[in-house]
């Protein structure tokens, strides 16, 4: 089971290609196991295994992995060349400047650049021609794609000083903190993704087998599941664990069991743009989330489980994340069973 969710607003943006080609997205949905009904929730969610499967709906149905947001066919099979073209590098400095070499066999390029500089590294956003994009979605998904196929290939997240964007905060933008984990600016003069280039010697350790299994699900679970194992925030949701029924841990423990010290936990939380409250806040959300979509289960049952000792304070917090109750969550989810 995964334990996150993805926003409607996600779900919604990702299918605005394929409709704009004549597509039914109502049927795309339905094959990924999302209810249509369910987006018309303004604050839905679905989990992660949904995303990932309409990711590879929309790729399958359109042949186009740039889903008809690109400023051209992006055939179903090109991520995966690349991958194994990749997959032989040295380390993560050559992954990436192999990667953009293929990307250039195409007219025009959609691709990110490597620049290196004394301290730093940047991945630039190389987009030629125009492009159909009014939600970010494929410039969000080029930037992590790029980032997290690199992170996996060296077997620890690349993390990132800085994230920049060349175009206005979107009204989706505080997403973007959960997705990247850094300081954002947007309006920039460019979209880039800053790191410390030591990361570029970092040696690439995985092999063609474990190329070849990750690539049944990937792209779309590097969009759909962040390696979080490397951020506080990642670590902090699994000390935290999913059994709600027992007291959580404090957060003095959670900082010994990290070793470091309370104060510089909650430095390096704001850094990655989170507390610990809002961790533990989100965790219950997505957990309330996933337990509601088993049918067979009592909403006051799900309350306990996901630690509220009397229902009504779950349904006013649950109201508080999704902007309903429970019970009208869950009638939105069913409307896709039996369909």
């Amino acid at each position: 089971m995964s334990n996150l969710t993805v926003s409607r607003h996600f779900v919604e943006a990702s299918l605005i290609g394929a409709a704009r080609a004549g597509y039914d997205t109502r049927d795309m949905l339905r094959e990924a196991g999302i209810s249509p009904d369910l987006l018309k929730i303004e604050m839905a969610r679905v989990n992660s295994d949904q995303f990932s499967r309409l990711m590879q709906v929309i790729w399958t149905r359109m042949n186009d992995e740039f889903m008809g947001f690109g400023p051209r066919q992006c055939r179903a099979g090109t991520f995966a060349t690349m991958c194994a073209l990749v997959i032989d590098c040295p380390n993560l400095e050559a992954v990436y400047r192999q990667a953009f070499q293929f990307s250039r066999l195409f007219e025009p390029m959609v691709s990110m650049e490597l620049e290196v500089d004394d301290q730093v590294a940047r991945l630039v956003t190389v987009i030629e021609g125009d492009i159909s994009d009014p939600m970010y979605f494929m410039r969000e998904s080029l930037l992590v794609i790029w980032h997290r196929l690199g992170s996996w290939l060296v077997g620890q997240p690349v993390e990132l000083l800085k994230a920049e964007f060349d175009y206005p905060r979107p009204i989706h933008g505080d997403e973007y903190r959960h997705i990247f984990h850094c300081p954002l600016a947007f309006e920039a003069e460019r979209t880039t993704l800053t790191f410390d280039k030591r990361f570029l010697s970092a040696p690439v350790i995985r092999d063609r087998p474990e190329m070849h299994q990750f690539l049944k699900t990937s792209p779309a679970d590097l969009l759909s599941r962040p390696d979080e194992s490397n951020t506080f925030t990642g670590r902090i949701r699994a000390l935290i664990g999913r059994d709600f029924s027992k007291p959580l841990p404090d957060f003095e423990w959670i900082a010994a069991e990290l070793h470091t010290s309370p104060q510089t936990l909650r430095r390096r939380l704001k850094q990655e743009n989170t507390s610990f409250q809002e961790i533990k806040d989100l965790l219950r959300r997505d957990m309330a989330i996933y337990y509601l979509g088993r049918q067979d289960l009592p909403i006051n049952d799900i309350a306990s489980k996901v630690g509220f000792t009397e229902p009504s304070t779950f349904h006013r917090a649950f109201k508080k994340w999704t902007g309903v109750t429970p019970g009208a969550y869950r009638e939105g989810e069913r409307s896709n069973i039996g369909e």
